[in-house]
């Protein structure tokens, strides 16, 4: 498979952090200079790795350089690629969605408006419907013009049933109406778009509020899954969304979307560590079956440009 994080980067994230770590060959005798120290992490910060990831990194190298743990160029990287490993990692199986204990699996999609959140719900029915799931969707973003359409759009290209809102109506109705729809029909999931709202404003967080108290009443225990879609490429802004977010609803994991063309990946260290919620899915692409399960393994490896 192509190497999703550093196929555009000239210079992988290990070649420069070994440039700038391992320029004075004396340092893993005598330990890191203040520059040494400041240089790595300038370089971990402009690669959206964020202040608490890249403090832990950078700490973790110096600690263990100075006990003499880490004595060559290949405990270093074998060093870095196990704790971004244990950084991504979360201790349930990422692609193993929670099932309802009786009824349908009720599962709840957020985020702001051009994450690619109706394409990830298009993704994630694919992926449903074949492992057998009987997926239906809901339509329940009815703020954004065309995004009704939009979803119809790809209900129609996967053969899957749809319930729609009209443009301006209740997003809450709608998810009423999509649960009792799959009820009838027999659904064993049903997945509910939500308007794409930004983070700072609260009319619309305080609707997304409303329709998970809807649908926990219509189904208890729903939602099951509440993911949260954020952008891979906006860095530390895909971090203060998700923590607002969290305020509003209680999201289970994220889908990580748009890192098809990026070589900036740090932002999923970022947001793993910074949101303590784990990454259930990555984006790479825009066709529906571009979606893949997290690896934390896979994906810190990738990111070091050892894929």
């Amino acid at each position: 498979m192509t190497d999703r994080i550093t196929q555009r980067s000239k210079q992988s994230l290990w070649s420069r952090l070994k440039r700038v770590a391992l320029t004075d060959v004396g340092a893993l005798v005598r330990g890191f200079k203040a520059a040494d120290i400041e240089a790595m992490e300038r370089l971990l910060l402009e690669a959206d790795f964020g202040i608490a990831a890249t403090t832990d990194l950078v700490e973790m190298l110096e600690d263990g350089v100075r006990r003499g743990r880490l004595k060559n160029e290949d405990d270093i990287q074998a060093a870095v690629r196990t704790r971004l490993t244990e950084l991504l990692s979360s201790p349930d199986d990422p692609g193993a969605i929670r099932k309802a204990a009786a009824g349908p699996t009720v599962i709840l999609i957020a985020g702001v408006n051009g994450v690619g959140k109706t394409t990830s719900i298009a993704k994630l029915a694919r992926r449903l419907t074949r492992q057998g799931e009987k997926v239906l969707l809901a339509a329940a973003d009815t703020y954004r013009a065309g995004a009704v359409a939009q979803l119809e759009t790809w209900a129609d290209r996967l053969g899957l049933p749809i319930v729609s809102g009209a443009a301006g109506g209740d997003p809450a109705a709608v998810a009423f109406d999509a649960l009792a729809a799959a009820e009838t029909r027999g659904s064993t999931v049903v997945i509910i778009d939500t308007a794409g709202r930004l983070h700072t404003q609260e009319g619309l967080m305080d609707e997304l509020k409303k329709v998970a108290r809807v649908i926990g009443r219509k189904a208890p225990g729903a939602p099951h899954e509440t993911l949260l879609v954020l952008d891979g490429t906006v860095g530390q802004n895909a971090v203060q969304q998700g923590k607002l977010f969290a305020e509003a609803v209680s999201p289970t994991g994220l889908i990580v979307t748009k890192l098809d063309g990026t070589a900036r990946g740090g932002s999923v260290v970022a947001l793993r560590r910074e949101l303590a919620l784990p990454i259930r899915f990555l984006g790479t692409g825009e066709q529906a079956d571009d979606l893949e399960v997290f690896d934390a393994a896979r994906f810190a490896a990738d990111l070091l440009g050892e894929g």
